[in-house]
């Protein structure tokens, strides 16, 4: 069913502010449900009363009020969020611990002079050349 088929069929209860038909990434074919603004609260509830369970095109339809997704965890990823989650190996749990920081004191005068990663080239030849006796 199109979009537009969608909103003609549906405004014989009200109507229709906006109508959204969500569509697969990787085929553009549209994933089966849709999402559908009412002018008013009385004109979705008639929808919803009128068009529930209604068969069209041979599909029984299923008109609800949309619910709130569940918050999800940082990182995004897959159906609980979160990102990256390691999967168990065979010998049991593994441990995943962040690196430490990594304050590195390469010599040179000052003492205290940070670099993001050691043996990354900050400068002249020289100054490499130092730095690498200076370890």
């Amino acid at each position: 069913m199109s979009k537009e088929d969608l909103v003609t069929l549906l405004s014989e209860a009200g109507t229709i502010v906006d109508a959204y038909l969500p569509t697969d990434r990787e085929t553009g074919r549209p994933r089966g449900f849709a999402f559908v603004t009412f002018s008013s609260e009385a004109e979705a509830a008639e929808a919803i009363r009128k068009f529930h369970e209604r068969e069209v095109n041979g599909r029984r339809l299923v008109v609800n009020e949309a619910e709130a997704r569940p918050p999800r965890r940082p990182g995004g990823g897959g159906p609980g969020g979160g990102g990256f989650t390691p999967r168990p190996s065979p010998g049991g749990p593994r441990q995943f611990m962040a690196p430490p920081p990594m304050p590195f004191d390469m010599g040179g005068g000052g003492g205290d002079r940070m670099l993001s990663r050691p043996g990354k080239s900050k400068g002249s030849r020289r100054g490499l050349r130092r730095r690498k006796r200076s370890l």
